[in-house]
């Protein structure tokens, strides 16, 4: 059954070029590795909640913009051997991260509904 990565994150809007960049050499080794698709998305109209929100989830602050990105993969055990390989591989290796990763969100997700 199809397994879904799920990544939310704020990102400084002056990284934008950056984080894709970053982003196009990770969905190519997934992609190498099993990933079925990427997809890399720049909010541009995620409203802003009281309660809850996605700006609040990922405590975005002026400057930031919100990316949704989410990977699919054929099965757990793919995605699972193919992250295992991409920690060990070179390219990861002194990678900096064109925003703050402690607060990104990630989850991993079997699918329920494909449509």
């Amino acid at each position: 059954m199809t397994f879904v990565d799920g990544f939310l994150a704020a990102v400084p809007v002056a990284n934008k070029a950056a984080y894709l960049e970053q982003a196009k050499m990770m969905s190519g080794m997934m992609k190498e590795l099993g990933a079925l698709s990427v997809m890399e998305c720049w909010g541009v109209d995620v409203p802003e909640g009281k309660k809850t929100s996605m700006h609040l989830a990922v405590a975005r602050e002026e400057g930031e913009g919100i990316v949704l990105s989410f990977v699919t993969w054929p099965s757990k055990e793919v995605r699972d051997a193919a992250w295992a390989k991409m920690e060990a591989d070179e390219r990861m290796q002194g990678m900096s991260m064109p925003f703050d990763g402690s607060r990104l969100i990630h989850g991993g997700f079997e699918a329920m509904l494909e449509a």
